[in-house]
């Protein structure tokens, strides 16, 4: 994390010790945001990818829209500085979301003193601290038990579009760790196939988009575009039609991976589908104790759904 010394409303001429940059309002590569209200954050948002750097004043601090302006910069290639005027606020922007605001623009030395040795102290370790975004995979993971999960609001995905054997949709209660819930592209006996939709499990589960981004299914809307996967690891986007949403009865199914542990809990009904390592098509209803299913990994936290680099732990 750099340190910036604002005089641009001051004539000092004294430069503390570890200043990266003297700012004094005019530096063309870096351009100034206001957060006053969510006009400040949409502006801030917007140009992010466009400018080197976006430095961020808070007339009246607020964390929120730091941390969503920290996690769209992360990987972005432009840099976050923020305006700090008091101690208590500095802990906030340097270990936003564990990635931390790339600079910190604080007034003179002089009267300040605190919060300039606090900032000394804290510039290294968040130069440390930041990771990098790992590609989200398919692996194998191990069904460790399959429980009955009460009763509550289930959402199927109807798509304007078929899906083909194989296909479904990134679905768990971890965005870590996502199952892929195979479409219903399988006819039965009792009902026919409905080879648009995705009987995709409770209201509060994750699900991958096709921007690689995740929502909560109860966030999910009419033209929203979600990202359908196959058993091969090919990826599509597609758009919701529609959201049917109705009260049903749940199994949860426990499983591990190489790299954690996740559960999801899906309508317990037979048409509701997972898909195994081999990549065939399991009812729930069939899983036992021991299956391999196939998951989208990744060893990222996410923020608002976007993918940043830190820890997170989900049961």
């Amino acid at each position: 994390m750099e340190i910036w010394l604002d005089v641009s409303s001051t004539d000092s001429s004294d430069i503390p010790e570890g200043v990266s940059r003297v700012w004094s309002s005019s530096d063309t590569d870096v351009a100034e945001v206001t957060l006053d209200d969510h006009h400040g954050q949409d502006e801030a948002l917007s140009l992010i990818g466009a400018v080197p750097w976006i430095l961020v004043r808070c007339n009246d601090w607020t964390m929120i829209p730091l941390e969503n302006i920290v996690a769209t910069a992360s990987g972005s290639g432009t840099k976050v500085a923020t305006v700090i005027s008091r101690e208590i606020d500095l802990n906030g922007a340097a270990f936003s979301l564990q990635l931390g605001v790339d600079a910190v623009l604080l007034p003179p030395e002089e009267g300040n003193e605190p919060l300039w040795a606090a900032a000394r102290e804290m510039a290294p370790k968040i130069n440390e601290s930041t990771g990098t975004v790992e590609t989200p995979r398919l692996v194998n993971a191990s069904i460790l038990s399959v429980e009955s999960a009460g009763v509550g609001e289930r959402v199927c995905v109807d798509l304007i579009e078929r899906l083909s054997p194989g296909e479904g949709m990134a679905i768990g209660s971890s965005a870590s760790s996502l199952c892929l819930v195979h479409g219903e592209t399988i006819p039965s006996e009792y009902v026919p196939s409905r080879p648009f939709r995705v009987n995709a499990g409770a209201i509060h589960a994750y699900v991958l988009m096709a921007d690689g981004s995740t929502r909560y299914l109860s966030e999910l809307q009419s033209g929203d575009e979600v990202a359908v996967l196959s058993s091969n690891g090919s990826k599509r986007g597609a758009v919701i039609g529609r959201l049917k949403i109705e009260r049903r009865p749940f199994i949860m199914l426990r499983f591990s991976t190489p790299m954690s542990e996740g559960q999801i809990m899906l309508q317990q009904a037979e048409t509701v589908r997972l898909i195994l390592a081999s990549g065939e098509a399991i009812s729930v209803t069939h899983i036992e104790e021991g299956s391999e299913i196939l998951t989208l990994n990744e060893a990222s936290m996410r923020h608002i759904g976007q993918s940043v680099p830190g820890e997170v732990a989900e049961r």
